[in-house]
């Protein structure tokens, strides 16, 4: 059993913005496999499906950013999902914009949202996927840069990321982490 995971914040207000590319991510993969994310539980919406006979549940968790690991938690332990299981996907300032990196492990960055499901699974040994936003022109402007709205011309270069990162993560599942690595890093 796989539990995937986009970090962002509750679509609406923060739809369209830097910090949804997780969110973003589960919808493709969603609309690639033909799964509705319509259901309600551990503070996250959800779709089930199937890959390679494993049950995969892709998860957005409604808590905002900040607090993604609340949600996580307890999926992990009621499903009881090991940490290998759980693929995370999520914004990263630090890659190139429309490029992705794929990791079997490591620390949360200055991302928020792995600050928190690192403190509460109480690991960091999780795959990750990284979609990358860029960097704002100045530091001071982070927050207003990750929450802003994206015009049309990046719009059109970060859904070819998340189109990489939603093939990655089935092929995540399908073929494993140190070949998916291999193929997309």
């Amino acid at each position: 059993m796989y539990l995937v995971v986009g970090l962002g914040n509750p679509e609406g207000e923060y739809s369209n913005s830097r910090h949804n590319m997780g969110f973003d991510t589960i919808n493709k993969i969603a609309e690639k496999l033909d799964v509705k994310i319509s259901r309600e539980k551990y503070k996250g919406l959800y779709g089930e499906t199937t890959i390679n006979n494993e049950k995969v549940i892709l998860l957005k968790p409604q808590t905002y950013m900040n607090l993604s690991g609340d949600s996580i938690i307890q999926f992990k332990n009621f499903y009881k999902i090991p940490d290998e299981n759980i693929i995370i996907i999520y914004d990263d300032m630090d890659i190139e914009k429309g490029n992705i990196k794929i990791r079997k492990q490591g620390g949360p960055g200055s991302h928020n949202g792995m600050k928190s499901v690192i403190d509460v699974l109480n690991t960091d040994v999780f795959p990750r996927i990284r979609i990358g936003i860029g960097r704002p022109m100045f530091k001071e402007m982070t927050i207003a840069y990750v929450l802003e709205k994206i015009s049309k011309e990046e719009r059109e270069i970060l859904d070819k990321a998340i189109d990489k990162a939603a093939d990655a993560t089935i092929d995540i599942i399908e073929k494993g982490i140190d070949k998916t690595m291999n193929m997309y890093n």
